[in-house]
């Protein structure tokens, strides 16, 4: 019996035990007010009633669907039973904005953020809130109380199609910036939905692949990303994923929603099954799922409507699952504030919401390079901007996280039919962000497609900047790590004219970069959202210092990756891509994903994740570690030690007595004035210390002697002490 099965069974067992009982016996001493309420509306309905909160219909949009009667036109609806007095749920696709699904709302367009990535590279819990806070503002304006994000799957391949949406390849890292982007989300009273639990790495054979991986190196990687989410955030409602664990699905997969989420996290909100990812009703219920989403549309067959009532009418599935499904589901409405605070659609603050964008953007992209200071460019200087399709616009991912760009789109594609489209550019050109940051400047452009001029127009400049972009999207993974068409060509060709040449990035992943060391400057820019041109203008040219730091590791070939290449990713057809294989993707790796992968093998990356330059320099010294009780803190002190004021972020690693590759177990974002100094204290998470027992569900903290690194990034090895612990367990 393979583990997975072994898994089901007992958990199977443990459901009439641990998850059975309604939330309000679970948590009765938290005496949760939203538990109280909740039970409250539920003692007056039927079990009908109660029924009908598990099951949402599609929203219109999707493959020419019309939206349902009460609908605003969305990913999906769901009918409050009459009488209840609980709001209609309406449900939008909200990864960095309020999506308009085949523009089926008129006025639909929105303000986007940048890209999941780049938020997360801001390191800046407080500017992932506000970032929440925007597009829970507009998704409220917009009539909408449900919005399906955030993302916290990890960065297991670089080339994974949806990297963008997500947070990176460490699992504090990713936990804190995703739970603060929900947290502010919720405080606008709309539900935010941390996706795709879990193992939802690739998007190669999403629908049918098995994630394979031993449990604990999964409690230890992905699945503590997902639990410190929800520590930090508090989400109403968790989403199942499409692929399988362990050879079950994600949403039919007792261990990840009864053991793990519900019964060891004490998670009190709601499982909803991700867009076609319900394959059965009562194994699907009693496995922890409480409402499948647009069941009508979707999925093979509507699960949880009648099926399930058959289930429960011939005692398959407790009438207590059921109360406890609904439960979950009306505690979450009460608990973010969308039942007394119902949304009132209104024009949206584009002015104030697209600053919001651009401020995270301009705290998000990445200085990888600045040879001979190059950056911040000359007010006056001569510039050649080439390529990116900069003259007009910045380009955005493709997919159900897909926002109507206001203003319209930007460029005019081919019109492909076929998912996702074209790709879409928000109408916020750097080249003319540029030109009114620096009047004085002489600014020309070229277009890029025709190399010979972009050739010619850099010679006759002081500086070179050239936009590159590598558009990726939901439903494919990227089938190499090189920029899109002939951007490494042109880029060869460019720096070879002129060596004071600037690469802007606007990605979704780590690329390869083959020119790297001919440029004198690169600047990641992520997909840079709606206030993306002057983000990047301002960033060029000193206005404001970049502040990124990566969240990904640049490997310098594919071959360093712990796959380097992905089964399958060469398929025509994107919906064949998603089925393509039954394959079952085993994760040697376990734990060790991105830079903890690359210090195990002892790989040199191109770039390490946790790097990011600025305009000015940063020492840090005297780093100790203290133990209080059972807390375990580092100090230093930071120093800014050029003519600028600036960021810096200095990172905490952490290497177990037993081996194994380092691990970040803190950080602080510390805003310096030229010449200041401040101390920092740092507190070190400490599941990062430990290792999860599997067989006794908890996490040990070996004894021995430590190590603690203080760096920029994850290889910088320049500071260390050592930190002697007795070892110890505790509960999850």
């Amino acid at each position: 019996m393979k583990l997975s099965r072994k898994i089901f069974l007992l958990s199977a067992v443990a459901w009439g035990v641990a998850v059975c009982a309604p939330a309000h016996a679970r948590h009765a001493a938290a005496a949760d007010p939203a538990d109280e309420r909740a039970r409250q509306v539920l003692a007056h309905m039927s079990l009908q009633d109660k029924m009908s909160l598990l099951f949402s219909v599609d929203g219109g949009g999707f493959n020419g669907s019309v939206a349902p009667p009460g609908g605003l036109g969305s990913a999906a609806y769901l009918r409050a039973p009459a009488g209840s007095g609980l709001p209609d749920l309406q449900i939008s696709d909200a990864g960095v904005g309020v999506r308009n699904p085949a523009h089926i709302r008129p006025g639909g367009a929105a303000v986007s953020l940048p890209s999941g990535q780049a938020t997360a590279s801001t390191w800046d819990m407080d500017m992932a809130r506000q970032a929440g806070e925007m597009i829970g503002r507009e998704a409220w304006r917009s009539g909408f109380n449900v919005l399906l994000g955030g993302g916290a799957d990890l960065t297991r391949d670089p080339r994974g199609g949806r990297n963008f949406e997500y947070a990176g390849e460490d699992p504090l890292q990713t936990g804190r910036m995703v739970g603060s982007t929900i947290a502010g989300v919720q405080s606008q009273h709309v539900i935010s939905t941390l996706k795709h639990y879990a193992m939802n790495d690739l998007e190669t054979s999403r629908m049918t692949m098995s994630a394979d991986i031993d449990p604990a190196a999964m409690r230890e990687s992905d699945l503590l990303g997902f639990e410190i989410a929800i520590e930090t955030g508090h989400p109403g409602s968790v989403m199942c994923s499409y692929n399988r664990v362990n050879d079950l699905y994600a949403c039919e997969n007792p261990y990840l929603l009864n053991t793990t989420l519900k019964q060891d996290w004490h998670y009190p909100g709601f499982v909803m099954s991700d867009w076609g990812a319900t394959h059965s009703s009562a194994r699907s219920a009693l496995a922890g799922l409480d409402q499948e989403s647009a069941g009508d549309h979707t999925d093979a067959r509507p699960y949880f409507t009648a099926m399930l009532a058959a289930d429960v009418k011939a005692g398959r599935v407790p009438v207590a699952r059921i109360d406890d499904m609904a439960q979950r589901i009306v505690r979450s409405l009460f608990a973010t504030g969308l039942v007394d605070h119902a949304p009132r659609r209104g024009p949206l603050d584009v002015v104030t919401d697209t600053l919001v964008a651009q401020h995270d953007e301009e705290e998000g992209a990445v200085l990888l390079r600045n040879e001979g200071n190059i950056l911040p460019l000359s007010p006056t200087a001569r510039i050649a901007v080439i390529g990116g399709h900069a003259d007009v616009g910045v380009i955005s991912g493709g997919g159900s996280s897909q926002v109507d760009p206001i203003g319209g789109e930007a460029v005019k594609g081919p019109g492909k039919k076929e998912w996702p489209g074209d790709p879409v550019y928000f109408p916020s050109s750097p080249l003319r962000a540029m030109r009114a940051e620096a009047p004085d400047a002489r600014i020309t452009y070229e277009s890029g497609r025709n190399i010979a001029a972009a050739v010619r127009a850099a010679r006759a400049a002081d500086v070179a900047v050239v936009y590159a972009t590598q558009f990726t999207f939901e439903g494919m993974d990227a089938p190499s790590m090189h920029l899109d068409d002939n951007a490494d060509a042109l880029i060869t060709a460019v720096a070879a004219a002129n060596p004071r040449t600037v690469v802007v990035m606007e990605t979704g992943d780590p690329v390869l970069m083959p020119w790297n060391s001919n440029v004198a400057g690169v600047l990641e820019a992520w997909f840079p959202g709606s206030g993306g041109g002057p983000a990047i203008a301002r960033l060029l040219f000193g206005k404001v210092a970049p502040s990124g730091h990566l969240t990904m590791t640049f490997p310098q070939a594919e071959s360093q990756l712990a796959r380097p290449d992905i089964a399958g990713v060469t398929a025509d057809n994107v919906f064949e891509m998603q089925f393509h294989t039954d394959q079952e993707l085993v994760y040697d790796e376990g734990s060790d994903v991105g830079y903890r992968w690359f210090d195990r093998h002892h790989l040199k990356p191109l770039y390490p994740f946790g790097h990011g330059l600025t305009y000015t320099t940063f020492s840090t010294d005297g780093l100790a570690v203290h133990r209080h009780h059972d807390a375990v803190t580092a100090t230093f002190t930071v120093h800014n030690t050029g003519n600028r004021p600036g960021v810096d972020v200095p990172q905490v690693y952490v290497g177990l007595p037993d081996g194994g590759a380092r691990r970040l177990a803190g950080w602080q974002r510390v805003s310096l004035a030229p010449g200041e100094s401040r101390q920092v204290s740092v507190q070190l998470d400490p599941r990062l210390l430990a290792h999860f027992d599997g067989p006794k569900d908890r996490w040990s903290i070996p004894s021995g002697t430590f190590r603690v690194w203080l760096g920029a990034s994850a290889t910088d090895d320049r500071q260390q002490v050592s930190l002697h612990l007795s070892g110890r367990h505790f509960a999850p």
